[in-house]
């Protein structure tokens, strides 16, 4: 093999095990939900109006609940359930330090709550508590489930929360809820638009390997066109001397 082809193998080598190392990091920091049925849920816009009239609470999400209860034609059940944006109403309310968003829809009677507190010293929120209330035609009696002891959905006051990827908020044994394009801003909202973005980690893992993939590959390109370069002028000298 001559040098320039065992440069190229070596690089190629390299360059996979490279990316493969960084899909490794990707699957070891973050466990993304299976898809289950019914599929993705629709992306609902939600927000919550303050005393003085101005919004103070903003979220854009897909939520997917995953209910396990006791039904009427089985002992038990797991349900999953889009929460579906047209059919779903949002109410709240605003604090200084704390802010409720209440999604309520009729059909199936279900209130989904999400309750939101604010360290006012390090200027940093977080989900703190979820709770569920839900009577479908299928279960024995109404359902209900609430955690307020949660930490997720971390951001800075000012900026707004964001994740792309899926993700579990695991609320109880019997409820977890996946979340789909979600971002959210509990506090200090300005002109009815989200503050900048801070991204959730499954994110920022999918743009590392993004970099780290388009790096190898800008890589091993340059790699081989100065091996072609290299070539070609040996050839070039070649025939000169004969």
């Amino acid at each position: 093999m001559t040098t320039t082809g065992f440069v190229q193998t070596r690089w190629l080598t390299f360059t996979l095990h490279l990316v493969l190392a960084a899909m490794a990091v990707h699957q070891g920091l973050a466990t993304v939900a299976p898809q289950k049925e019914p599929g993705r849920p629709l992306t609902g816009h939600y927000q919550v109006t303050g005393t003085n009239g101005s919004v103070c609470l903003l979220a854009h999400m897909g939520l997917q609940l995953n209910i396990s209860f006791n039904s009427i034609s089985s002992n038990q059940t797991v349900h999953v359930v889009n929460l579906e944006p047209n059919a779903t109403e949002a109410s709240g309310s605003c604090d200084s330090d704390s802010a409720m968003l209440r999604l309520s829809t009729d059909a199936n009677p279900t209130n989904l709550t999400f309750f939101f507190v604010l360290n006012v010293t390090s200027n940093k929120y977080h989900l703190s508590e979820i709770s569920l209330s839900a009577h479908w035609p299928d279960m024995k009696g109404p359902f209900f489930a609430r955690n307020n002891s949660l930490d997720y959905l971390q951001g800075t006051l000012g900026f707004s929360y964001m994740c792309h990827e899926e993700q579990t908020l695991n609320v109880v044994q019997a409820l977890s809820i996946n979340t789909f394009q979600l971002q959210v801003q509990p506090f200090n909202v300005t002109q009815n638009k989200f503050g900048t973005a801070e991204h959730c980690q499954l994110d920022e893992d999918d743009m590392l390997i993004a970099i780290v993939v388009g790096a190898a590959l800008a890589g091993l390109v340059l790699i081989v066109l100065v091996a072609y370069l290299i070539g070609r002028r040996r050839s070039h000298a070649g025939y000169q001397s004969i």
